[in-house]
């Protein structure tokens, strides 16, 4: 077995290696990252300009591969043959924050284990729900032993054809999670406003911010399962068609 291990908050990111350790019993393990944090890049291939590549070291001493491109980059770039070893699975996190609910187009960590999905490589994506305004260094040792568990199960049992796992983990330590929990997206609330300043030349500039997101902790979603204790493990689809509608648009009359 050979796991990419990725992310999307560049190649040092604590959540990285702690995944990369907890991957290594499984297999042979290559670390292939951006070399700068993408959160909230969503779903980039970089098609108009050259992407570079090197080899850094690891805080464990372990050697990784660095890219100044996306994560959907560092997915594609092993995968079209830069590393010459067949890739199995690509494993993308730990995300220091939850990717929930409509986060998921936006996510770095869901898109990159997507990209491995549409090379027809298995891909799970592993995210902790860390307390907002956490301050410290975050503990990411449960999380990164249900990654493992979880990639333990999709080399014994294997995943549906275009599916990926997005896998969120409380912020817990592992012998207070409730257990595992299948779940469906839930609904995210966004508060984004926008803020206009000038800068000192008077020319105007615009931050999107507001208040943090929430969501609505409904029974059987990864919202409703996060607030119970419980990991969630979110089966997605690249064919994100809408099937019913399809029936009503053909009755349209052009």
């Amino acid at each position: 077995m050979h796991i990419l291990v990725t992310n999307d908050d560049g190649v040092q990111a604590p959540g990285l290696l702690a995944l990369a350790v907890a991957m290594r019993p499984l297999g042979k393990v290559t670390v292939f990252a951006p070399d700068r944090n993408w959160s909230a890049s969503g779903h980039v291939k970089t098609m108009e300009r050259p992407l570079r590549v090197r080899e850094t070291t690891l805080a464990d001493g372990s050697s990784a591969f660095i890219s100044d491109g996306a994560p959907s980059d560092c997915v594609a770039l092993p995968l079209l043959g830069l590393v010459e070893e067949q890739i199995d699975m690509v494993v993308s996190g730990i995300n220091p924050n939850a990717n929930l609910g409509h986060d998921v187009t936006y996510s770095g960590t869901v898109t990159a284990a997507m990209e491995a999905v549409i090379s027809g490589v298995k891909g799970v994506a592993v995210s902790l729900d860390s307390p907002e305004g956490f301050k410290g260094q975050l503990d990411y040792s449960a999380a990164a032993n249900v990654g493992r568990r979880v990639v333990e199960k999709v080399m014994a049992d294997g995943l549906p054809e275009g599916v990926v796992l997005n896998v969120n983990v409380p912020y817990r330590k592992e012998n207070e999670l409730k257990g595992y929990m299948i779940t469906r997206q839930g609904l995210r609330v966004y508060r984004d406003a926008l803020d206009s300043r000038l800068d000192p030349r008077g020319r105007p500039y615009y931050w999107i911010g507001g208040q943090s997101p929430t969501g609505v902790a409904e029974e059987g979603t990864d919202f409703g399962a996060l607030a119970e204790g419980y990991v969630s493990i979110t089966p997605l689809q690249l064919d994100l068609t809408y099937y019913k509608a399809m029936d009503v648009l053909k009755k349209w009359e052009f």
